[in-house]
């Protein structure tokens, strides 16, 4: 056991209000918590996966520009003819908190730690309840 695993057992949380923010830009912050490269203690080798980013309200992101009519998810079938193609207008309708996933998902290392960290972020598309 090292001496720095003691550290590593704490839980952080981190929690974002999705309303009113650009995507990318707020996609950028989450994908360096998630990652650990906030800390001074921050070593690629050694990833800190004890750290949860919540984000709320993800149906009130902004998007600059044009991005609704022109942004464009691609998937492939399979098949021939399979290229599927969905805008960013209807996917947000559809499910807003898969177009955040998508963003920091590409914003993490391509390697085989990335679908760990991603585990690690929790989305929903309004506030909670408060429970009294």
């Amino acid at each position: 056991m090292h001496a720095n695993d003691t550290n590593m057992n704490t839980k952080k949380e981190y929690k974002f209000n999705a309303d009113g923010e650009i995507l990318g830009r707020l996609a950028t912050k989450v994908a360096v918590i998630l990652r650990g490269k906030d800390s001074a203690k921050f070593s690629p080798n050694q990833p800190d996966l004890s750290r949860t980013v919540t984000v709320y309200n993800t149906d009130k992101l902004k998007f600059t520009g044009n991005k609704m009519e022109a942004k464009s998810y691609f998937w492939y079938s399979g098949y021939p003819s399979g290229i599927r193609e969905r805008k960013l207008k209807d996917q947000m309708e559809r499910d807003s908190r898969e177009v955040f996933k998508l963003a920091v998902y590409g914003m993490l290392p391509k390697n085989k730690l990335r679908n760990r960290f991603i585990k690690n972020l929790k989305l929903f598309k309004e506030l909670p309840k408060e429970s009294n």
